[in-house]
């Protein structure tokens, strides 16, 4: 009995120390959608953390997590058309740190909010300076995603070199100075009025053909019947319309019977 008692207190006493062991060793917990920057004395190593619970050195060791998830920037910016308009851009951008490459990000710029104020919004401001600079004011609008996909390509290439992946950027709202759009305006009221103008002319126009047309119509049905119409033809006509009663004229020498023989052979 003495002997179990003995047993149970050196099991109890190595758990305790086991447990204690691993409480109070060091370590680090990378989370879910982060990456850890293992550094030795202050020096960033070349071993990347992943995912998980890992050991290690007290003081020697330092670990700075990043995100790599996809995050969002927002930005407003300014630039010029080919036509030397003023634009003005709201773009929202998503992105996400390379998870290979982010000891490299962390030693040369620094966290995700150095990332977004050094390398980000500087890059989308330059890029749509560029990219727009290329189309009139017009074209920005007919074009619009032949634009965005200039700056998509043009930002990729740019954000690659500082270890940040483009995920989609857009452009949710390109507007001009208020001067530009009262020109705008100003030009398709004209537009409008120069369409209603010549639809008017146009009308009045075949307004005036159809009457002529008609005009020479009814000219040409009067020529072909006068030419037609011949003193055997009218002789005929008269008598299938003749209802069978002799008119009758009224004259000095009184009533008399109106002779058709010889209305239709006067001529």
């Amino acid at each position: 009995m003495t002997k179990n008692k003995g047993l149970n207190k050196v099991t109890k006493t190595t758990v305790l120390l086991l447990l204690i062991a691993i409480v109070f060793t060091p370590c680090a917990i990378v989370n879910a959608g982060e990456r850890g920057v293992l550094m030795k004395f202050g020096k960033v190593q070349d071993r990347i953390l992943g995912e998980g619970i890992h050991l290690i050195i007290p003081i020697v060791n330092t670990v700075k997590k990043l995100s790599v998830r996809v995050q969002k920037q927002e930005i407003s910016a300014e630039a010029s058309s080919k036509d030397l308009q003023d634009v003005f851009a709201d773009v929202a951008l998503n992105w996400h740190i390379i998870p290979e490459e982010a000891n490299a990000i962390f030693q040369q710029i620094g966290n995700e909010k150095d990332v977004v104020e050094r390398i980000i919004n500087p890059a989308i401001e330059e890029v749509l300076k560029a990219v727009m600079a290329k189309y009139t004011a017009e074209e920005l609008i007919t074009k619009r995603g032949e634009v965005k996909a200039g700056v998509d390509d043009l930002l990729t290439t740019r954000l690659v070199n500082y270890h940040v992946t483009v995920d989609d950027i857009s452009l949710v709202h390109v507007h001009f100075s208020e001067r530009f759009d009262e020109a705008v305006e100003a030009k398709q009221i004209a537009e409008q009025e120069a369409k209603r103008a010549d639809f008017v002319a146009q009308k009045a126009i075949k307004e005036a053909e159809a009457k002529v047309n008609l005009a020479t119509g009814e000219a040409e049905a009067q020529r072909l019947l006068r030419e037609t119409l011949t003193p055997e033809i009218l002789q005929k006509q008269a008598i299938e319309k003749w209802n069978g009663k002799l008119p009758k004229i009224v004259g000095d020498r009184g009533l008399k019977l109106f002779d058709m023989g010889q209305f239709a052979t006067a001529d």
